[in-house]
C-alpha cells in the first residue's frame, strides 16, 4: 500500500493537468505552427514556461487504483500485478481467466 500523501499528491497533479490542458495544447500548437512569427512563437514559449510545472502531463504517475502502487501497473485494468492476480483468481475481472496447461 502506497503512502496516502503520495497518492494525494498524484491526484492533485491530475487535477492541475485537467485545469491547464487546453491552454497548454493551444500554446504548443502556436509554437509548432511554421506560419507563426518569431515574436509570437517566443511569446508563446514564455507563456508555456510560466505555467505551473505540476500541470504537465508527463509528471503524472500511473498508480494502482486499489493500493496506489506505482510499479507493475497494467494500464488496461488500472491495477498493479498483485491486485490484478488476486481479482482474476476470484473471478472479479470480466473476460479474464487464469491459464493452466
Amino acid at each position: 500500500m502506497a503512502k496516502t500523501g503520495k497518492v494525494n499528491h498524484n491526484n492533485r497533479k491530475i487535477k492541475m493537468v485537467e485545469l491547464h490542458r487546453e491552454k497548454r495544447l493551444e500554446l504548443r500548437k502556436k509554437i509548432k505552427n511554421p506560419r507563426t512569427s518569431d515574436a509570437d512563437r517566443s511569446e508563446a514559449q514564455l507563456k508555456l514556461q510560466k505555467l505551473p510545472r505540476i500541470s504537465s502531463e508527463i509528471r503524472v504517475r500511473n498508480r494502482c487504483e486499489m493500493t496506489g502502487r506505482p510499479r507493475a501497473f497494467m494500464r488496461k485494468f488500472k491495477l498493479c500485478r498483485m491486485v490484478f492476480r488476486d481479482m482474476a483468481l476470484k473471478g472479479l475481472l470480466p473476460g479474464v481467466t487464469k491459464s493452466s496447461w
